[in-house]
């Protein structure tokens, strides 16, 4: 028998493809390439790019996944209303670099580059965890491109402190214990730590993500250690002129309620915080019903002046 998580990957990118998006690769410069998948209705039958038609929702995946993994669920939910992007950040999916940059503001930088590329001009963006930094700092570089965020399980920047404490609460010395793990009992702890409730799963399904999740892992390494930023370094709570919705696990064990709760304050009166029971950092994987309710709820209130 083949790699479970191999042959389900062409199901589920069917899937997705019923639902409305379809697979591009884009060139963003010579050496590097961009996989992201597309509203049908933007691609002329010459591989032409249009604008879109309706709001642009652009959806920035975790660390642990690439972006139809992180966000397959919020696709099915959101096509008939949106028009729903869904980029790979340089090293996962099929998105690739030549260049050495690592830090969370390249990464903005090519995905901005992209949906230019797209003739995307407005976007709501929505982030989970490592998709919520890299969308802090395209709000803050590209302001015109975003024009609110919804944010999940993350912080505006992850500065040394943050980290500490993390590492203190969860038993890590580095980011890549959690988020690079090496064996099936490490990819457990991950799944442990991002879930309130894992899931139960045979182990030869553990071995086969194992297999498939983790690749580029040195390029990994290098995002996961230019994301921690010294102290004196940051910049996190300057002003953001963009509404920031942010929903939240109520049980997140890497960034929970109570920094959600300090991050809200010092980010100010255009910031709302709100939270789903029985979740843990990956909320809108472990209670997609509910996440996509309030989801829906907030793409209503931000684009119903459109």
């Amino acid at each position: 028998m083949g790699n479970t998580i191999v042959l389900l990957t062409p199901l589920l990118h069917g899937l997705v493809k019923l639902a409305g998006l379809t697979p591009q690769t884009i060139e963003i410069e010579p050496g590097t390439l961009m996989n992201i998948w597309v509203p049908k209705e933007t691609v002329t039958k010459n591989d032409q790019n249009i604008p879109p038609t309706k709001p642009a929702v652009l959806l920035l995946h975790s660390f642990a996944m690439d972006g139809i993994f992180t966000w397959f669920l919020q696709v099915f939910a959101l096509t008939r209303e949106y028009a729903v992007y869904v980029p790979d950040f340089l090293f996962f999916g099929g998105s690739i670099t030549d260049r050495n940059e690592r830090s969370a503001s390249f990464q903005a930088e090519f995905v901005a580059k992209g949906l230019g590329k797209l003739k995307v001009e407005k976007v709501i963006l929505v982030g989970l965890s490592y998709g919520g930094m890299v969308g802090f700092k395209m709000a803050k570089m590209y302001p015109k491109l975003v024009k609110s965020m919804v944010v999940s399980g993350t912080v505006v920047e992850l500065t040394e402190s943050i980290s500490l404490e993390s590492y203190k609460s969860l038993g890590l010395t580095r980011w890549s214990d959690l988020l690079m793990p090496k064996t099936v009992e490490g990819l457990k702890m991950m799944f442990s730590i991002g879930f309130h409730k894992v899931p139960w799963l045979p182990d030869f399904i553990y071995r086969d993500l194992l297999e498939t999740m983790f690749s580029n892992r040195k390029e990994r390494n290098e995002l996961l250690e230019a994301l921690v930023v010294a102290d004196e370094d940051a910049t996190s709570y300057t002003s953001y002129p963009q509404e920031i919705h942010m929903v939240w696990g109520d049980d997140d064990k890497i960034f929970d309620l109570d920094l959600a709760m300090t991050m809200k304050t010092r980010l100010g009166d255009k910031t709302s915080l709100e939270w789903i029971k029985d979740a843990g950092h990956l909320v809108p994987l472990e209670q997609p019903f509910k996440y996509n309710k309030r989801l829906k709820c907030i793409l209503e209130s931000v684009t119903k002046d459109q």
